[in-house]
């Protein structure tokens, strides 16, 4: 992969405008409300639900934070064979995982959209936990593509990876995604061999994964070409799904690297021994002080704000970046930190982003209650998971297939950043993803997928009172305040159908209730829920998190 695709990355940038904020880490002392709570469930969670809400309301903030931060303690089920047998993937039955089976070039397409579909439905049923966004984070920083490396099996490898290691310590992380069959064949590492060095990973591993561009990343294209040395000999074996170490392909001469890294000197080493040379990089690199603060850079890129001024790399950045090496690079301590703090609380952080096309996708699902076909209807239940993934696709964000190694433009390309994923060809296809789920649904084989309004409104805690309900709603689906003007505005003109009195409202629900199987009644209720949750998604405050 070229520099060139990295031209205007802001991965280490500093701007040294006026500050936006001048908190820090100290811990977070003010009031725990639901605003405070949907800010956290926002940044953390595909979505917030209304039970979401309330569950976190209860416990507090350092227990909210503490138990996002639990990830499971055993993985997923793994993605299944969806498609019929009378396709050409004679290895796997049908309603198993074909992950361990032999690999089959005619079902290459199969199977990725299987996999694809299996990661939509575990963000669309993620727990309340954050291993689910650290998976797409993660996955964005150590970008890829599987329509490159064109083997789902090394897909799922990857991408397991990744979650398993999503809380716990980069340094492993980097490690094991480094002899990752599907980065070996991304960025051409399996073809790295003494004599004819492939600087590929190497440069990347230092550009994009552990030190970044900033003006404080002095490595010189001499390190790039002795890390690639230090590279040399790692293979993917495609029939057993995993990669291996040939002594034969790696240079076992010493590597001189510069000033910028101490002048390290890798020893080289021959045979099976040639693979701790990795261990040795990867020390190297995380010594160097410019890794710690380019990781939390990115963190804070996804999870806060995109712009990093000088108050908060001196406020926020510097001493995140010291709890990262005082951890041994643990992942967990800098998160809890960041989100503890008055900073993650600060006003000025809060209803900045624009949601991604994979949140705004997986929020909608995960907020509106939509039921999605069980297992025992497999083909549905994949085919819908991946009708959200197409979906979120066609909205600039397909997962495990970043349009480059840099990953999703909008967490490094400025200055627009967040506000590419808005723009006169997504911005449509949002409002018809949500008034198609809201009106018509999908339907597949028998079964419509389709916002329950009446089933939804149900579950929030007065929904016979138009001001309660509106504020109910608007409490899960926006990150800020709205004015009680326009509050009246849509009570009137949808809950009301222009009428001045609440219980033009009340009445019409109380009487849905009490004759749930009167098609008149139902209809009643149901067009003015549509009207009012339409016109609410329709709101630019919808598209911020």
């Amino acid at each position: 992969m070229s520099n060139n695709l990295l031209f205007g990355a802001a991965d280490a940038t500093v701007h040294p405008k006026s500050s936006r904020s001048t908190s820090g880490l100290t811990p977070y002392t003010g009031v725990w409300t639901k605003n405070e709570v949907v800010h956290l469930l926002k940044r953390t969670l595909f979505g917030a639900t209304f039970d979401d809400i309330n569950y976190f309301l209860s416990q507090g903030m350092n227990d909210s934070v503490n138990e996002l931060l639990n990830a499971s303690v055993s993985p997923p089920a793994p993605p299944l064979k969806n498609y019929t047998n009378t396709d050409d993937d004679a290895y796997a039955t049908f309603g198993q995982t074909w992950v361990n089976s032999p690999p089959v070039p005619g079902v290459t397409g199969l199977r990725g959209a299987s996999l694809k579909a299996w990661w939509m439905g575990l963000m669309i049923n993620q727990s309340r936990s954050i291993e689910q966004k650290m998976t797409l984070c993660w996955q964005n920083h150590f970008a890829t593509q599987i329509q490159n490396y064109a083997e789902p099996r090394y897909g799922y490898r990857y991408l397991e990876t990744i979650r398993a290691n999503a809380l716990g310590n980069f340094k492993a992380l980097t490690k094991a995604i480094t002899l990752e069959p599907a980065m070996l064949v991304y960025l051409n590492g399996n073809k790295n061999k003494k004599g004819v060095p492939d600087e590929n990973y190497a440069r990347e591993l230092q550009e994009l994964f552990c030190i970044g561009k900033g003006p404080n990343s002095l490595y010189t294209e001499d390190d790039v070409k002795a890390a690639a040395r230090v590279l040399t000999g790692y293979r993917d074996d495609s029939l057993n799904n995993t990669s291996y170490f040939d002594p034969a392909r790696h240079d076992a001469t010493d590597k001189q690297f510069s000033t910028f890294y101490n002048n390290t000197v890798i020893l080289g080493q021959s045979g099976p021994n040639g693979q701790n040379e990795l261990d040795d990089l990867l020390d190297m690199l995380f010594l160097n002080e410019e890794c710690a603060l380019f990781v939390c850079r990115k963190l804070y890129r996804f999870f806060v704000y995109y712009t990093i001024d000088a108050d908060i790399e001196t406020n926020v950045i510097v001493p995140l970046a010291q709890v990262f090496r005082a951890n041994n690079y643990d992942i967990k301590p800098v998160l809890s930190i960041l989100f503890k703090s008055e900073h993650f609380f600060d006003m000025a952080n809060r209803s900045c982003m624009i949601k991604s096309s994979v949140d705004f996708t997986v929020g909608f699902c995960r907020e509106n209650k939509l039921v999605f076909p069980d297992a025992t209807a497999l083909q549905n239940q994949y085919y819908f998971w991946l009708l959200g993934e197409q979906f979120s696709a066609t909205m600039a964000q397909d997962l495990l297939d970043q349009p480059s190694v840099a990953g999703w433009p909008a967490y490094y390309q400025e200055p627009a950043f967040h506000e590419l994923w808005i723009n006169s060809d997504t911005m449509p296809k949002r409002k018809n993803f949500t008034d198609g789920l809201l009106y018509a649904g999908v339907t597949k084989s028998g079964y419509k997928l389709i916002m329950d309004t009446i089933a939804l409104t149900a579950t929030f805690s007065d929904p016979s009172n138009p001001n309660t309900l509106i504020d109910d709603v608007l409490t899960m689906m926006y990150t800020m305040e709205v004015s009680a003007a326009w509050k009246a505005y849509l009570k009137t003109y949808t809950l009301l159908s222009g009428q001045a009195s609440d219980y033009y409202w009340t009445n019409a629900w109380n009487d849905y209730v009490a004759d749930p199987t009167n098609a008149s009644k139902k209809q009643i209720v149901l067009t003015r829920l549509q009207y009012m949750y339409a016109f609410i998604m329709e709101m630019p405050e919808y598209q911020l998190s």
